[in-house]
């Protein structure tokens, strides 16, 4: 019985013995398993339903809020005529967005200029392709930012037709607004946003679209105005805005929207993103109340005019800073922005001499640049930025002036020589008749208004 006991014992124990190493592998395999759940990138459903609904804001501030905030700047016999560029450009922009834009924009190449032919027509892209967000470990859908980037590409030459409205061909402007975007935009949206991108590399911080959006338009439409010469009657007859109810209506919108294409840029929902929130709300407010003053001073009464060009100057300076400046900074550049661009719409347009119709340079251009630079200064921690430690105000500045730069050069060269070019081969100008009669009757065969 004992030498049973033994045997019995022995087997057991060889048994054992024998599955120790299946336990063992069964072991390493569940650890395996474990680190790669927690390693795993997160697609975090709030962070994705917040940048749906930024996409569907920028689209928002195009459609139809740039339309009509544009539209009702113009005379009545040229409303139409900005609604149907509005549009036709965001739409044909999209085409191209999704064809080769994004590619050469984030196509993920090594190119500090562009971003190659790695996804056209976006190619090996699929509803389960993720791109990173801010935070590591974190990711949306690829899909997404494909889109909220489009939104801020079809935007974007939109913002150049509010220089030579009235008096251009739609043609010209269709086909401008196609090579522009080509040659200029995305170029610049590489530089700036691409990992590879030279304005990148350097260091610059552009959060939301300074130089991409702000100076990239600004810097054409001053091109632009000043190559197609004045409207007929420039100075002489009235071209006041036909309704100022359109505007404020349309301003309001880029407000709303505003809200994506800053808050979007954060591409979480997180406190980095509630920054960014209430610097938008209060650079603008900011900006309102300094044009209000202003025009109250020098003129005696504050106009609807004047508020509506002080909201989209709070809204494009605070652009490039909502991300990394402080709430008080916020106001300052409000306030500065405002100040410098209401001299510019004001006093520099008027001894230049130069028709930019809705003072697209006065604003977008002159704001961004204060912003893109006013960045590298307010983002410090001792002027209530997020930016402490080793920060150099001096250096970043330095920076970003050397942004500012590369922009300005690169957009006013490319301009020029695509306004040329479209000029060769539709012309630019529509003839002295057409222009006299209007615009929405002669290139489309509509009116705005009807008695």
């Amino acid at each position: 019985m004992t030498n049973l006991m033994k045997i019995s014992g022995l087997s057991a124990l060889v048994a054992a013995a024998a599955a120790l190493p299946a336990l063992a592998q069964e072991t390493v395999a569940e650890t395996v398993d474990a680190v790669a759940e927690v390693a795993a990138p997160i697609m975090d459903k709030g962070d994705v339903s917040w940048m749906m609904t930024s996409t569907v804001l920028v689209l928002f501030m195009t459609l139809p809020g740039l339309a009509l905030f544009y539209g009702g700047l113009v005379r009545t016999k040229n409303m139409l005529s900005v609604l149907m560029q509005t549009t036709l450009i965001a739409c044909m922009v999209m085409i191209i967005w999704v064809v080769y834009g994004y590619s050469v924009t984030f196509g993920g190449g090594t190119s500090p200029y562009w971003g190659g032919f790695g996804k056209l027509f976006l190619s090996g892209v699929t509803a389960d392709s993720m791109v990173a967000t801010f935070s590591a470990g974190y990711v949306i859908p690829e899909y997404l930012f494909i889109a909220f980037q489009m939104t801020f590409a079809a935007i974007t030459p939109a913002l150049i037709i509010g220089a030579f409205a009235e008096r251009v061909k739609f043609s010209a402007v269709l086909l401008f607004s196609a090579l522009w975007v080509t040659f200029a935009y995305f170029p610049i949206a590489h530089m700036v946003w691409d990992v590879s991108g030279l304005i990148f590399v350097m260091g610059a911080i552009d959060f939301a679209g300074g130089t991409v959006v702000h100076i990239n338009a600004g810097v054409a439409a001053l091109v632009g105005c000043l190559m197609i010469g004045k409207r007929v009657g420039f100075g002489k007859e009235n071209m006041a805005p036909h309704s100022m109810v359109m505007t404020m209506i349309g301003a309001s919108m880029l407000w709303v929207g505003w809200f994506g294409f800053n808050v979007g840029s954060n591409l979480e929902a997180n406190g980095g993103a509630t920054l960014a929130m209430i610097n938008t709300f209060i650079a603008t407010a900011a900006a309102v109340l300094t044009w209000s003053l202003l025009e109250a001073v020098q003129r005696g009464k504050a106009s609807m005019l004047g508020a509506a060009s002080g909201m989209v100057t709070g809204l494009v300076v605070i652009t490039p800073a909502c991300g990394t400046v402080g709430v008080m900074g916020a106001i300052a550049l409000g306030v500065i922005a405002t100040v410098v661009s209401y001299f510019f719409v004001t006093v520099v347009k008027n001894k230049l001499d130069y028709d930019d119709s809705l003072d697209v340079f006065g604003i977008h251009g002159v704001a961004g640049i204060i912003g893109a630079i006013g960045t590298g200064i307010f983002s410090a921690a001792t002027l209530g930025g997020v930016k402490g430690d080793d920060y150099s105000i001096a250096a970043q500045t330095m920076i970003q002036v050397q942004a500012v730069v590369i922009t300005i050069v690169w957009t006013a060269i490319v301009s020029a020589a695509l306004f040329k070019l479209v000029d060769m081969v539709v012309g630019l100008r529509v003839d002295g008749d057409a222009e006299r009669e209007g615009l929405d009757q002669t290139s489309h065969g509509e009116a705005a208004y009807h008695s």
